[in-house]
């Protein structure tokens, strides 16, 4: 497959949301809602569930399937009370020593004017500074558009994981090729230069795992976050914070 073909499959209306992943892989799930701030974002679902035997905190970005629900979660672009929600969700995570798993699915944040007034670069920056000192284990898995700053504010981790059809990139293909030639319709020659597909990323070091996407993903995913997260549970905070931050100086 070409760049610009991943990011169509990326982008594929049928595509497993966040939602899909947390009921297949998770049990128990409870969903809390609001950044005690300003309101509920529906772009961000966050709560607390079990993988297994274990308690966890998940947070998903969701878009939905349906026209209805694509518009109810604002098509997977968050606002800023959305990532305070998902920061509120890891403190807490983080006082009851729960591992946090983030699935990332957003072309990027919600751009709109209400959206800069109540400090949406805050929200993203202030996610970016907390993860990385955050005293549990972080795994963050990109199911199908990772764009910008919106992927970024869930993405600081221990590990990041691509599904092998996903994208990862600091904007999109349009948006690319209208700045730099002025013609949205070279995206495809754009997605080649970004380097944004999994494969790419992989062989550049950003992620540290490809997840291949077949009729078992659901089941693969969830033992290889159980077989991760006990490896991170073992680890003291130190070495837990210490690793994260190796991470992303060697990027």
């Amino acid at each position: 497959m070409t760049a610009y073909e991943r990011v169509t499959a990326a982008r594929d209306k049928k595509r497993l949301t966040s939602l899909d992943m947390i009921n297949g892989i998770f049990t128990d799930f409870l969903e809390m809602h609001g950044d005690r701030r300003f309101a509920d974002d529906k772009a961000i679902v966050a709560g607390i569930a079990y993988l297994e035997n274990m308690p966890v905190t998940v947070i998903g970005i969701e878009k939905g399937h349906t026209v209805r629900e694509r518009s109810m979660r604002n098509f997977g672009s968050s606002h800023p009370e959305g990532y305070r929600k998902a920061l509120r969700q890891m403190k807490l995570a983080e006082k009851f020593k729960r591992p946090v798993i983030c699935f990332i699915d957003t072309s990027g944040a919600y751009c709109g004017i209400g959206a800069e007034e109540r400090g949406q670069g805050q929200a993203i920056a202030e996610n970016l500074m907390e993860m990385m000192t955050l005293k549990t284990p972080i795994i963050s898995v990109i199911i199908g558009e990772g764009g910008s700053g919106g992927a970024l504010g869930l993405a600081v981790a221990n590990e990041v994981w691509m599904l092998e059809n996903s994208t990862y990139s600091v904007i999109s293909p349009e948006g690319c090729a209208s700045i730099l030639w002025k013609d949205s319709t070279k995206a495809p020659e754009a997605a080649e230069c970004l380097k944004l597909t999994a494969q790419d990323l992989m062989e550049l070091k950003i992620i540290d795992k490809i997840i291949a996407e077949t009729d078992l993903l659901i089941d693969g995913l969830r033992l290889q976050l159980i077989t991760s997260l006990e490896q991170y549970n073992a680890m003291n905070t130190e070495e837990l914070t210490t690793q994260r931050y190796d991470r992303f100086r060697s990027i």
